[in-house]
């Protein structure tokens, strides 16, 4: 079983940058596909980005390509996720999600075994 802890969140202007983190421990990250979600209040959560086990392929939101990009470092067991342009819209809890390495991305946040606890980002307008 991995746990994962989120970091890097906080209050940004809109058009900033902001870099969230997601560290793992337990497990070694190379046994798992990393994704991003994102929860803003009264909202279902929804997929931002996904990497896969080795960094070798990744995928994005519509509302996000271009914007952000996830990254992975597996000898640090850490993920990353890179948020430029921020807009007001971006505002949500952040949560890292691991689930078992396989050629299929994922899209859904059910398809993930293993969350972590989520990091706050706020965009002012």
């Amino acid at each position: 079983q991995v746990q994962l802890v989120e970091s890097g969140g906080g209050l940004v202007q809109a058009g900033g940058s902001l870099r969230v983190s997601c560290a793992a421990s337990g497990r070694t990250l190379t046994s798992y596909d990393m994704g991003w979600f994102r929860q803003a209040p009264g909202k279902e959560r929804d997929f931002v980005a996904e990497i896969n086990w080795s960094g070798s392929r990744s995928y994005y939101a519509d509302s996000v390509k271009g914007r952000f990009t996830i990254s992975r470092d597996n000898a640090k067991n850490t993920v990353y996720l890179q948020m430029n342009s921020l807009k007001p819209e971006d505002t949500a809890l952040y949560y890292c999600a691991a689930g078992w390495a396989r050629s299929i991305p994922r899209f859904t946040a059910k398809e993930y075994a293993y969350w972590g606890q989520g990091t706050q980002v706020t965009v002012s307008s």
